[in-house]
């Protein structure tokens, strides 16, 4: 049997770490009443701030900081009827790109690192760049819009709501054929709804067969 000195546990070397020690040492000046109050102030403090944070990041000025997006997707946008409309409704980057229900916006924001890398490193930093990736990112967008069956159209858009009567007869039938049925969503049709189409895409989307 070996002589050697057994090794302390993990939860040992915890214990024994000085900051462990200081942060797990009851408190011999304040009350556990001012502590608690302590805490839900500090908590709420932290939520108010990191919730204001969270909504200055969901912004459309936020989003067009980068001149990825202000000199590309933001300049076409400005083109299409989801910029300038008979009803004045205008529909921001986020409103598009960004889930509204809370777990999913803040998923979106962790899968967002690999955009703030992207523009770190140049990646798609020139209008070249970008041209040469917009298929791959289109890819992945249509791809997200697919799986949540066009959330972020249906924010705004309900096909219960639509007044087929003022719709071509073409629209109107496909919408009750496929949108209402479930069968497709919104993405599957209109693509290039907000934005100009990769190169060589066009003919894929039966929208833009007229």
């Amino acid at each position: 049997m070996s002589d050697a000195p057994k090794r302390p546990s993990l939860w040992a070397r915890i214990r024994n770490n000085v900051f462990f020690r200081v942060a797990l040492r009851p408190s011999t000046r304040y009350s556990l009443a001012f502590l608690t109050l302590g805490g839900f102030i500090a908590g709420v403090a932290f939520w108010g701030a990191f919730n204001t944070a969270l909504e200055v990041a969901n912004t459309e000025q936020f989003c067009i900081t980068c001149h990825e997006m202000k000199d590309n997707v933001y300049q076409e946008l400005q083109g299409t009827i989801h910029w300038t409309n008979r009803s004045g409704v205008r529909a921001t980057c986020p409103d598009c790109h960004v889930p509204h229900q809370w777990t999913l916006k803040i998923a979106r924001k962790m899968a967002a690192s690999r955009e703030v890398w992207g523009h770190l490193f140049g990646i798609i930093g020139t209008r070249e760049k970008f041209l040469d990736t917009r298929p791959e990112l289109a890819a992945h967008e249509w791809a997200r819009m697919s799986a949540n069956h066009s959330q972020e159209c249906r924010n705004c858009h309900s096909p219960q709501s639509m007044n087929f009567a003022k719709q071509s007869e073409r629209a109107a039938n496909i919408h009750k054929e496929q949108l209402l049925t479930g069968e497709k969503s919104c993405i599957d049709c209109h693509k290039g709804i907000a934005h100009r189409l990769p190169v060589n895409k066009a003919d894929e989307v039966p929208a833009f067969d007229d």
